[in-house]
């Protein structure tokens, strides 16, 4: 056993919550974001503004043509296998047989996609880094085996994982349209709380396939926490940490709430608040590409994609047009209401003794 402990620590391969929930599914949410996201929004910028090299297509694959940001949706699969093999400190053979791991994986799991990836692209890492640099044939025998492990896994579970996300997923948004208003205080404050944790809300949102009034409500939890931390910690922080918290992330405060736990109080409460607005009031449904509902005030991710869900509903017929309601919704809940309840909530946190000055200091 001891020789097995010290051949996993030489191999870089540490079995932990940490390492599979924290930072794997961390960098999937950013492989998430630099192929299928990003490509959303190429697609939506194209089309929004008649951009015509962004609205041509560049590219023919199998009869199937493909925009500049089509291209970037397609390679979704492999950039989140390449980001979680990076997180996991992959060599670079193990790595870049990542690629055709992600590819199988994605294609494989269908709807639920993004965690058959997951899932797969951790063991044919984890498996690829054991036989990695151990035969003097390695340029043969580490993508042989990775690629091997990931194809395999994936014919395998691929689809029986991504059948389930599906359904947990289609569940969850069952449910919130049955129930908007308990549902909208639990997405919401789910969400919220996992985008401020040092786990992905993004990624969650993303492998359960997280849309609709589902979705709208993950936004409102998520811009809860961003837009309520940055303007209620403005005395310390100022602008600087005004811009990177309601721009950047609410994590940045994770510090902060180890050492005093009640300075989450604010920003859990208001999302509970505009969790249901958003399903209840505003209808807020977010049609945009999942992965956005996880993303919050992130790049404004979360209402370009709530916009483009618009768009894309305008063209199917499903919607008659944008209204001037709509657009108070999303600006409602994604900024004003948290810019004005979280400290309010804040303040009366303070006048009991459960927060002090300089608690959300940022160092």
């Amino acid at each position: 056993m001891e020789r097995f402990e010290a051949f996993l620590k030489r191999k870089d391969i540490e079995i932990s919550v940490k390492r599979y929930l924290v930072d794997a599914l961390g960098a999937m949410a950013q492989g998430l974001f630099c192929s299928l996201l990003i490509g959303t929004i190429i697609n939506t910028i194209g089309t929004q503004f008649k951009i015509g090299p962004l609205t041509t297509p560049v590219a023919t694959v199998a009869g199937t043509e493909y925009t500049v940001g089509g291209l970037a949706m397609a390679m979704s699969g492999p950039a989140m296998a390449v980001a979680i093999g990076y997180a996991l400190k992959c060599p670079p053979l193990v790595l870049f047989s990542l690629i055709t791991v992600g590819f199988a994986s994605n294609a494989l799991g269908g709807a639920g996609g993004p965690l058959a990836v997951l899932f797969v692209a951790i063991i044919a890492s984890e498996i690829g880094k054991m036989v990695s640099k151990e035969t003097k044939v390695d340029i043969l025998v580490t993508p042989l085996v990775t690629i091997g492990t990931g194809i395999l896994l994936s014919a395998w579970w691929a689809p029986a994982i991504g059948s389930a996300a599906m359904r947990v997923g289609d569940f969850i948004m069952w449910a919130t349209e049955q129930q908007p208003f308990a549902m909208g205080i639990l997405v919401s404050l789910v969400m919220g709380v996992a985008l401020t944790l040092p786990i992905s809300s993004a990624a969650i949102c993303a492998a359960l396939g997280l849309t609709g009034l589902a979705g709208g409500a993950a936004v409102a939890g998520c811009c809860a926490q961003m837009v309520g931390f940055a303007v209620m910690s403005f005395p310390e922080n100022k602008w600087g940490g005004l811009i990177s918290q309601g721009l950047g992330t609410s994590m940045l405060q994770m510090g902060n709430i180890v050492k005093n736990p009640r300075i989450w109080i604010a920003p859990c409460v208001t999302s509970m608040i505009t969790g249901p607005l958003a399903t209840c009031l505003f209808k807020l449904e977010m049609n945009g590409a999942a992965v956005s509902s996880g993303m919050g005030t992130c790049g404004l991710v979360g209402q370009i994609g709530v916009y483009t869900g618009w768009v894309n509903d305008v063209a199917a017929g499903a919607k008659s047009g944008i209204g001037a309601f709509d657009w108070l919704g999303l600006v409602c809940v994604s900024f004003l209401l948290p810019a004005l309840l979280a400290p309010l909530i804040n303040l009366g946190c303070r006048k009991l003794g459960w927060v002090r000055e300089g608690d959300m200091k940022l160092s």
